[in-house]
């Protein structure tokens, strides 16, 4: 089969010719049909995850079909856990120590087939095709579990308007929500594209939003968002970072966090998460926004997504 491999850090993928794995019992074998480029596959190249393993192969928003049985799933980022830790028998799954993901100690979907441990997948809605389907399993799953930790916030704000947000402004825009949008400063198509996806406002990321903000959510990897969120957030209101890595948060002074603000992150996700958004997805007509991109071009697709160039998410389709 073909695959894109992550050789060593900070280096461009490779393309290459591996044996189709052999499922363990235990698992299932996926043809890969769609695999989401996330963010976190950017990390993942650059060297910033520590905890990966290379040679791998990147991607963790895989839609496919199980080889044995014909039927579709999505892989997602958390892969395995050992389910006996005092995270694990808390329903905390996503902070287990020795819990392994897609994509980063496991081979994910830059391929043209992948295992995965069974109890691991999830189904997927059928009213999504499979490439419009992939940015659902980390960019709408992330976002809807920091959507969960924002509690009954009526103003929104999401910093960093991409694949995520996108997703997450609809549904939050269907829940009654007020949404505003921050994107890079004078972004116009990124403001535009965020107001069409259901924000009620948008402007840079250090514009003052119509109205103070109950919580705000960062997708973006930029420690300084943060400050910029506090500001802009009400007392008692909260910041949440979406992202795996985030550049460092320079000082600030203590009087924007006072007031009962909080700073929180979001780490990975569970299995309860994926079946929770997946019922929402039944009742929420959540459109997804993807640029495909052929397997063998993952190298331009990361290269785009670094650059901002993708409107919503990039994915890797089967030729």
């Amino acid at each position: 089969m073909k695959a894109m491999r992550a050789a060593a850090a900070g280096k461009p993928l490779q393309l290459a010719d591996l044996p189709i794995p052999e499922p363990r019992p235990g698992q299932v074998l996926v043809k890969v049909s769609a695999c989401g480029v996330c963010r976190t596959d950017l990390h993942l190249v650059d060297g910033e995850l520590p905890a990966c393993r290379y040679p791998v192969t990147p991607g963790h928003e895989i839609v496919g079909t199980a080889v044995a049985s014909g039927r579709r799933v999505g892989i997602p980022w958390l892969g395995w856990t050992c389910g006996t830790c005092e995270y694990c028998r808390a329903g905390r799954e996503n902070l287990c120590e020795r819990a392994q993901f897609t994509g980063c100690q496991l081979d994910g979907g830059y391929a043209e087939y992948v295992v995965a441990d069974e109890r691991f997948c999830l189904p997927i809605p059928e009213r999504y095709a499979d490439a419009e389907a992939a940015p659902l399993l980390c960019a709408g799953l992330i976002g809807f579990r920091c959507y969960r930790k924002a509690g009954d916030a009526r103003v929104l704000g999401l910093y960093g308007f991409g694949a995520a947000a996108h997703i997450l402004a609809q549904v939050a825009r269907a829940d009654g929500r007020t949404v505003f949008a921050f994107t890079r400063p004078s972004d116009s198509s990124a403001m535009k594209f965020a107001l069409e996806c259901g924000a009620h406002w948008a402007g840079g990321s250090g514009d003052a939003p119509p109205e103070p903000l109950d919580a705000a959510i960062i997708f973006a990897p930029v420690g300084s968002l943060v400050i910029e969120a506090l500001k802009n957030t009400r007392k008692g209101g909260q910041v949440i970072c979406g992202g795996i890595h985030m550049s460092d948060i320079p000082a600030f002074p203590y009087a924007i966090l006072w007031g009962e603000r909080r700073i929180e992150s979001v780490a990975n996700l569970t299995r309860e998460d994926g079946a929770r958004f997946m019922e929402r997805l039944k009742t929420v007509g959540v459109k997804t926004e993807v640029t495909r991109y052929p397997l063998e071009r993952a190298n331009e697709a990361l290269a785009d997504l670094r650059q901002g160039r993708v409107s919503g998410a990039a994915v890797l389709v089967a030729g």
